[in-house]
């Protein structure tokens, strides 16, 4: 006597959603490394510190202002003057009323000109203001 095969037939593996996942988490790594790019991409070597300098959280909209070696200030990948930054960071205030700024001051750099910096930025009415450090490389 014969009987009927009842197993059901092999599933075919679907192919398409799994290259869209692929493509959508490519795309989102691509566009965060991008990002995250923006503010190692000069040559700063911020001062080092024992404390405070654990990795924060980037704050949401934040902006980065680079003052190199040489006391350029550079927002956003444009070298600016301290009357375009003034300019740039009192637009930003009248639209967000706690914008965040992170100075990441060269460690060559003279004080006086992270004051000249600061005191831009509470000019533009900006005092949500932190400053990036690192950790000192471990002793051998």
């Amino acid at each position: 006597m014969k009987f009927a095969n009842r197993q059901p037939p092999p599933i075919a593996m679907q192919l398409a959603p799994m290259i869209d996942i692929l493509l959508l988490l490519l795309s989102f790594f691509i566009i965060s490394w991008q990002f995250s790019k923006s503010e190692t991409e000069l040559k700063v070597s911020v001062p080092t510190a024992q404390e405070g300098a654990e990795p924060e959280e980037r704050q949401r909209g934040e902006i980065i202002v680079n003052v190199l070696s040489d006391n350029s200030i550079r927002v956003e990948g444009l070298t600016v003057d301290l009357d375009q930054l003034f300019t740039k960071l009192a637009a930003i205030a009248k639209q967000f009323e706690n914008q965040p700024v992170r100075i990441r001051g060269d460690g060559k750099v003279a004080y006086q000109r992270i004051v000249e910096v600061i005191d831009t930025c509470q000019k533009a009415g900006i005092w949500n203001i932190s400053f990036a450090t690192q950790r000192p490389a471990p002793e051998k």
